[in-house]
């Protein structure tokens, strides 16, 4: 049998396709990926967005600050020096010869297959004299033009070249190793044990290392762990917090501390400037000590925050400071959210009394705050001062206005076209088409609420105890498109104004809002709740966080109203139920067709549609129970959406003492006990016929 036999590439060729192969893994996908973008294409891409996002800070450095003209560059030279080599190995590969081919004494001979042995003994001569190397030929040359000769002449030979392809006989097994001969060579030992010990005694270990004490350091959502103790410590500690406790808990984050974290800075020009900005701002309280909210870090931080909530201006030395601790409210407050969010399961889930769960309050105002942080407003401002060119000066003239009155964003976005210019008259042509591109892309979400019980013969029957499912289907768009419908309507209903219906019209040409908010209106009954007369904005929250919020709100605030309403279940549920069912029946007749032609246009429009699934325990009494569903944004102010969620909870059906599948069950036992009895009798029969022979 034959041997195997490891080689190692002595003449580089293995290893020329080893290394082609690698190179090319890297080359086409970084080609891909870093290849510069052209830079007239950025330009026109900002150009494009220039009206909706051109007073936000990112558009603003994006024109300040261009990308250096070095760095695509000097991408580029090092991809094409990348394909240079990659091509260059490739020609490398091309040109080398084959080493493993099957041996063909005809081909070494020049014969065709099948020639007859004169002919062979014939090619042999000449070949003979031309590379015999006493007539100075190549003796490698003739040794293989003799080999191939005797495997064509001589019948063992033969016979082992049909058998085995060699006319020697059969051969040892070569596998190649794609690494030259000099790697094992005797003298470069020292040179390559040197470098093997440095890559993995050294530079392995360093790499794994700070890979690991980074990653403990950090949760998974990249939130320094020691942030998420001081949130949980604080949250706990003060159960109820308010907006201004919120900001000096969320601004003693160790994201901010220089100590934690390296790209925070601390400059000694902070301790001339912060001061300055406390004085203006004027409502922070020194005198406390309770660190680390406290420190010099997080009362920069908080300083800075209030600044770009309040839209002050503050030093140039310190917006490169308020840009790195804006851009990691998000990420801190989702963090907070998460925080309470756990700590009122944990309290739930025990039954001490001491450990107290943090407040609905609490909750709410974390995600204010992340609107308030993104939009660059303090918290009892009007929303419409989110629009461009609509300033505290101006604002007046829109909320004061005699005829119109606006106050929210959804009000603006019901007045027809034509009351919107009047309205904004103040303003120039190409301002108010900025103003209308930024309201144009606010979000217009639709939400649906059912409930039901899953895994259940009467899914739509509540009874205690039961899991409750509340399936909550969002469906995005934006309010260009709601304009767009606003135009289609009142060109619809102007052409039967010219037919003298112009008193029918004046009461038929309002925006999709207020056509929604018809019906009669209802009072409220509880101090808790008070009904809206119209129906809040649905707001759309980011993918990245948006199931986590409206987990949290929807969970958390549904099982805090069934505990703050179970004393109130009485005959006003019933009542309050009554209301609903006409106000939306009213509302039915007013929008129905409305409807009908919306829902034809959303299955012809691909919109965002998203469906979450809220998942609690049903009371443990029967009755009426009122539940509010939340919807809030994590980036826009006043588009947020309430909803009520009424359940009627029965009484548990009883465990039935019978079932077709427990008589199944019990027919299966008898007829095992039947087989077995018939077993032992059989046995006992072979046991007598054995004790009678």
């Amino acid at each position: 049998m034959a041997g195997q036999q490891f080689q190692y590439d002595d003449s580089g060729n293995t290893f020329f396709y080893f290394l082609t192969s690698f190179v090319g893994l890297i080359v086409i996908p970084a080609t891909y990926y870093l290849w510069p973008r052209d830079q007239n294409a950025e330009q026109i891409r900002l150009k494009n967005i220039r009206r909706v996002y051109g007073r936000c800070m990112w558009y603003r450095l994006r024109l300040l600050k261009p990308q250096p003209n070095i760095i695509p560059t000097v991408k580029k030279i090092v991809l094409l020096a990348g394909w240079a080599l990659f091509l260059f190995l490739a020609y490398k590969v091309s040109k080398t010869d084959r080493e493993y081919q099957e041996y063909n004494p005809y081909e070494v001979l020049n014969l065709d297959p099948g020639a007859t042995v004169a002919e062979i003994k014939k090619q042999y001569r000449l070949l003979s004299l031309k590379y015999h190397p006493d007539k100075g030929g190549d003796e490698v040359m003739f040794m293989r033009i003799a080999k191939a000769y005797a495997a064509l002449t001589d019948e063992e030979s033969r016979k082992n070249w049909e058998e085995f392809g060699n006319p020697d006989g059969p051969q040892a097994t070569s596998f190649g190793i794609a690494l030259p001969a000099w790697i094992v060579d005797q003298k470069n030992s020292i040179l390559v044990l040197l470098v093997y010990g440095l890559a993995f005694m050294v530079i392995l270990p360093v790499v794994v290392g700070s890979w690991w004490y980074r990653s403990i350091r950090y949760s998974g959502d990249q939130i320094l762990i020691r942030t998420t103790q001081i949130y949980t410590y604080f949250v706990y500690k003060t159960r109820n917090m308010d907006m201004k406790r919120l900001i000096m808990v969320l601004a003693g984050a160790s994201e901010f501390d220089p100590q934690y974290n390296k790209d925070a800075t601390s400059r000694p020009t902070d301790n001339i400037l912060i001061p300055q900005l406390i004085r203006e701002i004027g409502s922070i309280n020194l005198k406390k000590n309770e660190p680390p909210l406290t420190c010099p870090y997080s009362l920069k931080a908080r300083v800075l925050l209030l600044s770009h909530l309040a839209r002050m201006k503050i030093p140039e030395t310190l917006e490169e400071d308020q840009q790195f601790m804006l851009k990691k409210c998000p990420a801190l407050l989702q963090e907070m959210v998460n925080v309470i969010c756990q700590l009122i399961i944990m309290a739930r889930s025990r039954e001490e009394r001491e450990f107290r769960a943090p407040t609905l309050a609490s909750l709410e105002n974390c995600m204010k705050l992340s609107q308030m942080a993104v939009q660059g407003l303090q918290q009892f401002k009007s929303p419409l001062l989110q629009l461009p060119h609509i300033e505290e000066d101006n604002l007046r003239r829109v909320s004061n206005h005699k005829k119109y009155k606006i106050k929210t964003i959804q009000d603006l976005v019901s007045l027809k076209e034509s009351d919107r210019h009047n309205l904004l008259h103040f303003l120039e042509d190409e301002k108010y088409e900025e103003v209308m591109a930024v309201l144009g892309s606010f979000p217009y979400v639709t939400m649906d609420i059912k409930s039901q019980v899953l895994d259940d013969e009467d899914s739509n029957n509540i009874t205690v105890g039961s899991l409750v499912t509340v399936l909550v289907k969002l469906t995005r768009q934006t309010m260009a498109e709601v304009f767009e419908k606003e135009q289609s309507i009142c060109a619809a209903e102007e052409q039967p104004a010219e037919d003298g219906q112009l008193d029918t019209n004046k009461n038929r040409t309002k925006g999709g809002w207020q056509q929604k908010s018809k019906g009669p209106k209802k009072t409220a009954k509880s101090k808790k709740k008070k009904p809206l007369k119209k129906k809040p904005t649905p707001v759309p929250l980011p993918q990245s966080k948006q199931q986590k919020q409206k987990q949290a709100n929807g969970v958390v605030g549904s099982e805090a109203a069934v505990k703050e309403d179970e004393e109130e279940v009485s005959d006003k549920g019933s009542d309050s139920e009554e209301e609903e069912t006409n106000r939306e029946s009213q509302s039915e007749k007013d929008d129905g067709s409305d409807r009908d032609s919306d829902r034809e246009q959303d299955e012809k429009q691909n919109k965002d549609d998203e469906a979450v699934e809220l998942k609690f325990p049903a009371p443990g009494k029967p009755g009426n129970y009122q539940y509010t569903v939340f919807l809030r944004s994590d980036s826009y102010m006043g588009l947020d959406q309430i909803k009520p969620l009424k359940l009627e909870v029965h009484e548990a059906k009883p465990v039935p003492e019978n079932h077709p599948q427990w008589d199944t069950a019990i027919e299966g036992d008898e007829d095992q006990e039947d087989s077995e009895g018939f077993e032992d009798s059989f046995e006992e029969e072979e046991e007598e016929e054995e004790g009678d022979d």
